[in-house]
């Protein structure tokens, strides 16, 4: 069901970055084979990995998991497919995207109907109103857009602190983006649709997460990281970074 929109607000590197090799990803065989996924969904496995990507999160059955902004739903997917009939996944949907797009609430609604252990949640960019503790958070190639021009400045410090209040002691957060120059901090988020991944790891750690994790199954050195991400040339073929944080617990 659709969650109700709330304003209701809930968030120094420990850890050395690991080039992390994760369970095989023969594990999530199931869930990448899954019938209710679309044809789409398929084609695109290729360039998102999926079984790398869940097994980065190690995400396990029976989990409450969060897709934190779920665009057309392709990882919500996975999640509901991952965590199995005793699990549950929360597919947050801002209400500023829903608003700027209808097509956002329309897919997110269409998710919500296919899988029955999805609940959809609205409400604003920066306090995502997940209904019960989570282990886990995922949010790919979203993480910028906190950062765009059209959201007041404090918007990711915010909604850094809303997703380590959204998390249970010991849950993990996983962070994939596009990779802007080193020391462009978040100054590319709006030109080019990247963020530095300095810039994710200092707004993460300062709202109490600890890098716990790096995987490089999105490296693309070929990639300058100069061209926005939406450029013919460039699109599906960005340098892209995986992190994965932990809240203290």
């Amino acid at each position: 069901m659709i969650r109700p929109l709330t304003l209701a607000l809930l968030l120094a590197v420990s850890a050395a970055p690991l080039a992390a090799k994760e369970a095989a990803t023969s594990d999530y065989h199931a869930a990448l084979a899954d019938p209710t996924r679309p044809a789409d969904d398929r084609t695109r496995d290729a360039a998102r990995k999926p079984g790398e990507l869940l097994a980065f999160a190690q995400v396990a059955p029976g989990e409450m998991v969060g897709d934190y902004v779920m665009g057309g739903g392709y990882v919500t997917r996975l999640l509901a497919a991952a965590v199995g009939p005793t699990g549950k996944v929360y597919g947050f949907q801002p209400a500023e995207f829903i608003a700027f797009k209808k097509q956002y609430g329309d897919d997110q609604a269409a998710v919500d109907a296919a899988y029955p252990n999805v609940d959809a949640v609205a409400g604003p960019f920066a306090a995502p109103a997940f209904p019960e503790p989570l282990d886990t958070i995922i949010t790919v190639q979203n993480f910028h857009d906190l950062y765009l021009n059209p959201f007041p400045e404090g918007t990711g410090a915010k909604a850094s602190a809303a997703l380590f209040a959204a998390l249970k002691p010991g849950g993990t957060l996983v962070v994939v983006d596009h990779s802007a120059a080193d020391g462009s901090g978040t100054g590319l988020s709006d030109s080019l649709h990247r963020i530095d991944k300095a810039a994710v790891v200092a707004a993460l750690t300062s709202a109490g997460f600890k890098l716990e994790a790096e995987s490089d199954v999105y490296r693309r050195p070929d990639d300058p990281r100069s061209a926005n991400v939406f450029d013919k040339d460039i699109r599906g073929k960005t340098d892209q970074f995986a992190l994965r944080f932990r809240k203290p617990g």
